[in-house]
């Protein structure tokens, strides 16, 4: 009975991990880019009452044995990079990407940070950036008095100055992907940093070699699915109540046999 305390005290303890990602799942569901995010579980060590295969006689072995599990505990939490859905904001500074690929952001210790977030703003140099003001890497610069910016399938951004009919080029975004993204390290900001489980980015133009288009005056929502979300919240609170029950009824026991007379 002390034992089923300790193994039910671990089914609580990781359900409440479960409902603290589903939590943050819910806060972001309007975050544009924000990935949700998945609790893998592992059962614990066990302990082995009789071993499998023990002889009972001569001829005659023990089938099964006895091994009792001590419980449960989180064994990842994963990030789910699957496509969000695309809306228009008809602003020409807002891209999405369709597909494959990461923007790449120069934070301000100058460490390449990865975004799925297109809502790209200019600062008082004429740079695109984030709403925190960390510039694109390579950077683009959009000058001042331009009438019109475009930014195309490729990445290839064009501005159109007064007087002049012929688009200027002013930069090319270029994309980044890993072989395994949910190896990233997400460090807020809708930022990610890129680490030994993720692999080395492998940088590419938008279109090409399996990286993902880029789509003017749109973003990504969150690929949180409410409903889906509720439903895991409930699992979770249920998942909770009967391990608080097992606790109870293992304390219930251990009261019985406590005030056993002789």
């Amino acid at each position: 009975m002390i034992r089923a305390l300790w193994t039910a005290a671990t089914g609580m303890q990781a359900k409440q991990m479960d409902l603290d990602v589903i939590a943050n799942n819910l806060a972001n569901v309007n975050t544009t880019g924000f990935k949700k995010s998945r609790v893998d579980f592992q059962d614990l060590m066990y302990q082995v009452v009789r071993v499998k295969g023990t002889p009972t006689s001569p001829d005659t072995q023990v089938p099964s044995g006895i091994e009792i599990g001590l419980g449960v505990r989180p064994g990842a939490v994963q990030k789910m990079f699957s496509q969000g859905d695309i809306y228009e904001t008809s602003n020409p500074l807002d891209v999405v990407i369709e597909g494959d690929g990461f923007f790449q952001i120069l934070t301000p210790d100058g460490t390449i940070a990865y975004s799925r977030d297109g809502s790209f703003k200019l600062d008082a140099q004429g740079r695109m950036v984030t709403s925190d003001g960390f510039p694109l890497e390579p950077p683009i610069t959009i000058p001042e008095g331009a009438e019109s910016v475009t930014v195309a399938q490729d990445g290839t951004v064009t501005v159109t100055m007064p007087g002049e009919i012929e688009p200027q080029e002013v930069g090319v975004i270029e994309l980044a992907r890993f072989i395994n993204p949910a190896g990233l390290l997400s460090i807020g900001r809708n930022l990610y940093l890129a680490t030994a489980s993720s692999g080395e980015p492998q940088i590419g133009t938008p279109g090409l070699e399996g990286f993902g288009t880029l789509a003017q005056g749109f973003l990504e929502t969150s690929n949180v699915q409410i409903v889906e979300e509720m439903v895991r919240m409930i699992s979770a609170q249920r998942a909770y109540e009967i391990n608080s029950k097992a606790i109870t009824t293992a304390d219930e026991m251990m009261s019985i046999a406590n005030n056993l007379k002789r």
